[in-house]
């Protein structure tokens, strides 16, 4: 079963954005990715964990951090 990861990431232009699918892309057994600029988040569906996509994002010097949903939004 596939696993849906967000994580929270810089996404400054869309060079930043080009960099982030080019790197997510590598990783083995995902399904689909996209990113939310204005969220500033990426999620990435299949199989895969946060710290993978993580990892890969560190590797490309992006700061990236496991997505929390905000507080006001319990079922997020």
């Amino acid at each position: 079963m596939a696993n849906v990861v967000e994580v929270k990431v810089g996404l400054h232009c869309d060079e930043c954005i080009k960099k982030i699918f080019k790197a997510i892309k590598k990783i083995e057994d995902i399904e689909t990715y996209n990113v939310d600029k204005p969220l500033n988040k990426v999620i990435v569906t299949g199989n895969v964990t946060t710290e993978e996509v993580i990892r890969v994002l560190q590797k490309i010097g992006k700061n990236a951090t496991p997505w929390e949903c905000p507080q006001l939004q319990p079922n997020c």
